[in-house]
């Protein structure tokens, strides 16, 4: 892996309609290792306004979505980055982006449900229980094959004050 590919800036930019077999690239590759959950292209073009993406040379190499729930309350979704760019910092540059779109929204917390707590811990994410997170349990996750076992962390950084939520 060249990590010096980070170093040539790449935009990060709304996704256009060209990008969603990128997208959908990408997070297939991840769901097939089980790392994200399996998202249908048809989902993509839905939300596709939520989506960022970090293109080479034509090519989604990294994206993520914004979802927001409530007036308070955004979720950081669909975060990939393709393996040949995995030490360019490129997945944390795509959350911070993230982030200050749901600083400039007024949002008050960013939410996120994972298998790679790590890097979220990182980026001053705190683990917490599913129950501190209503509006994603009752509002998506009661229509996921997983909803009764689900084994993803949820993790949750409050924005816009100085406050942190509670561990685990």
């Amino acid at each position: 892996m060249n990590t010096q590919k980070a170093d040539k800036g790449y935009d990060i930019v709304p996704a256009s309609l060209d990008d969603v077999p990128g997208i959908f690239r990408l997070l297939q590759f991840y769901s097939d290792q089980e790392v994200l959950l399996p998202r249908p292209e048809s989902d993509i073009y839905r939300s596709l306004r939520d989506f960022r993406v970090i293109r080479r040379d034509q090519t989604v190499i990294a994206c993520v979505a914004l979802l927001i729930y409530t007036e308070e309350l955004g979720e950081v979704r669909s975060l990939a980055v393709d393996p040949e760019y995995l030490n360019c910092r490129l997945g944390y540059r795509l959350v911070q982006h993230i982030e200050n779109e749901a600083q400039r929204l007024g949002l008050k917390k960013l939410m996120a449900l994972t298998y790679v707590e790590d890097f979220f811990r990182k980026l001053d994410f705190n683990v917490v229980k599913m129950s501190v997170l209503p509006e994603k349990v009752w509002g998506a996750c009661i229509n996921c094959h997983k909803f009764r076992n689900c084994d993803e962390i949820a993790v949750l950084k409050y924005i816009n004050q100085k406050k942190t939520p509670k561990e685990n």
